[in-house]
């Protein structure tokens, strides 16, 4: 009978462990979800003054934040991707910007416009690497219509398609100043 007892208290113990870890684990990855997610808000991505005083003051110029169709990407459309191990891995990246951030490696215009080619150059690089995956998910060659863009863009979508050209080769500095027109001066 003692023995029946003892199996029968084990098997609850690891049924209430079996059940707390768990509800553990649920809490656990709801709450990592929910802060992966507000990390790709626009709100976050502006919250420090290194992005919201330089590349945010861009950003509203250019045609990602107002165009006649009323279509806005914000700063993870560009800079997340929407594939789950993909974006891990880019948030992993992003805690190198954390880095530098307690740093104070870009925390004045100064310092960020000095960092800011050799910063861009990251970005362009794995936007070439990744075949511009994140331009993907709104533009794509197979969705334009050709026909109804302008003469000089039509010529120039079309041969970037035939040559497998991807996005940046060609818009680089289409939603913040492009690095590279500044050193021309």
């Amino acid at each position: 009978m003692f023995n029946w007892l003892r199996r029968s208290t084990q098997r609850t113990a690891w049924s209430i462990i079996f059940v707390l870890g768990g509800f553990s684990g649920i809490i656990f990855w709801g709450g990592f979800n929910t802060a992966m997610e507000y990390t790709n808000t626009l709100e976050f991505c502006i919250s420090c003054h290194e992005m919201r005083d330089t590349v945010y003051v861009e950003y509203k110029e250019s045609v990602h934040f107002k165009n006649p169709s009323g279509v806005r990407a914000i700063c993870s459309d560009c800079h997340v991707p929407k594939d789950w191990t993909a974006k891990l891995i880019r948030k992993i990246k992003a805690s190198k910007e954390l880095y530098h951030k307690l740093l104070g490696t870009i925390d004045t215009k100064e310092k960020f416009e000095a960092h800011r080619l050799e910063m861009a150059e990251r970005v362009w690089a794995e936007m070439e690497a990744n075949d511009s995956r994140e331009c993907r998910n709104c533009h794509d060659y197979g969705s334009m219509d050709f026909a109804n863009q302008e003469h000089r863009a039509r010529e120039k979508m079309e041969e970037a398609m035939e040559k497998g050209e991807t996005c940046i080769e060609c818009h680089k500095g289409i939603a913040h100043t492009n690095p590279e027109e500044d050193d021309d001066d």
